[in-house]
């Protein structure tokens, strides 16, 4: 598995005790050092079966201050991966990528569901 996240974020620090209290064998990524690419965020995108919004941060900074609420509906999904894959900050955190699925955010009762 491979775990996407902003080690500052007390979100991802609750998910990421939560895979190690279940014993589960992961891959850390710090999306502010190393972003998912504009590829990789389709091929989550496609594998999680997630309108493309779920990918976003809709509560930083970043996306207010680009006021990307007003401007996504207008976007492609071409233009949007662009944005995702421009600045980590921009991504819905944490990302947990398995071999069936990918999950964004952290909702304890839904990843107990899918792992």
């Amino acid at each position: 598995m491979l775990f996407v996240c902003y080690p500052k974020c007390t979100t991802c620090q609750k998910a990421r005790k939560w895979l190690q209290e279940k014993g589960m064998e992961f891959e850390e990524r710090d999306i502010k050092i190393q972003n998912p690419t504009k590829e990789e965020l389709k091929e989550w995108h496609e594998k999680s079966n997630l309108p493309l919004k779920k990918f976003f941060n809709t509560s930083g900074m970043l996306y207010k201050e680009q006021k990307l609420k007003e401007r996504l509906p207008q976007m492609t999904e071409e233009e949007q991966y662009e944005i995702l894959a421009s600045d980590g900050m921009l991504v819905k955190r944490p990302i947990l990528v398995t071999q069936d699925t990918v999950l964004t955010g952290f909702k304890e009762k839904e990843w107990e569901e899918l792992l």
